[in-house]
């Protein structure tokens, strides 16, 4: 029969202790990849929804801007009014 080699307690240890870091890495990263794909699902409705609004300030106001912090709104000039 052979001998086996083996490496000192202390290295494998070492080793073990790093592998178990970076598997834990590992993981974390899955789980924020997975609420990274969550947040941009909701990001994407919501870029949905807010041109829905528009769309519909558009369809009662016509083409404004609106000022978002007290409700006010300017008539954007078409091209043709200048």
């Amino acid at each position: 029969m052979s001998k086996v080699n083996k490496i000192k307690d202390e290295e494998l240890q070492k080793i073990v202790e790093k592998t178990k870091e970076q598997n834990e890495m590992l993981r974390t990263i899955g789980v924020l990849e997975t609420q990274k794909q969550g947040v941009l699902v909701q990001l994407a409705q919501s870029n949905k929804d807010l041109e829905e609004i528009k769309k519909e300030l558009e369809d009662e106001y016509g083409q404004v801007t609106v000022n978002l912090e007290d409700g006010s709104y300017t008539e954007i000039e078409k091209e043709d009014d200048k």
